[in-house]
């Protein structure tokens, strides 16, 4: 029982009770002609990651296991997501099922927050 209580300690430690994140255009770097990300949190009940795409950048067709919400923190991107194209920019949001295929094109430098519900 002694292991348990100390086992809970150190996850607390690790995964604090809340996170608060006040400008998340500063969490993430937008490399000039790439793709960035940086992973904000995680646990056994989410992950969270922010992207960011210089103007023109794709990331290409895929399917994530989990079912995901995505926010346009900045810019425009062209969301395809379940053969469905959508213009999306900031302060649009977009909740996706497990398993739907999705691709994200950055029309211009952009912010995406990624949340994957584990």
């Amino acid at each position: 029982m002694m292991a348990c209580e100390v086992r809970k300690s150190r996850l607390e430690a690790i995964v604090p009770n809340y996170i608060a994140i006040e400008d998340l255009r500063k969490e993430v770097q937008i490399p000039t002609g790439g793709t960035g990300s940086r992973t904000l949190h995680q646990s056994d009940r989410a992950k969270v990651v922010l992207f960011g795409l210089a103007a023109g950048q794709e990331i290409s067709r895929h399917t994530a296991g989990p079912a995901a919400m995505v926010q346009i923190v900045e810019g425009q991107v062209r969301f395809t997501v379940d053969g469905e194209e959508r213009e999306l920019s900031a302060d649009s949001w977009v909740f996706m099922e497990a398993d739907l295929s999705h691709a994200v094109y950055a029309r211009t430098d952009a912010v995406m927050l990624v949340t994957l519900l584990l």
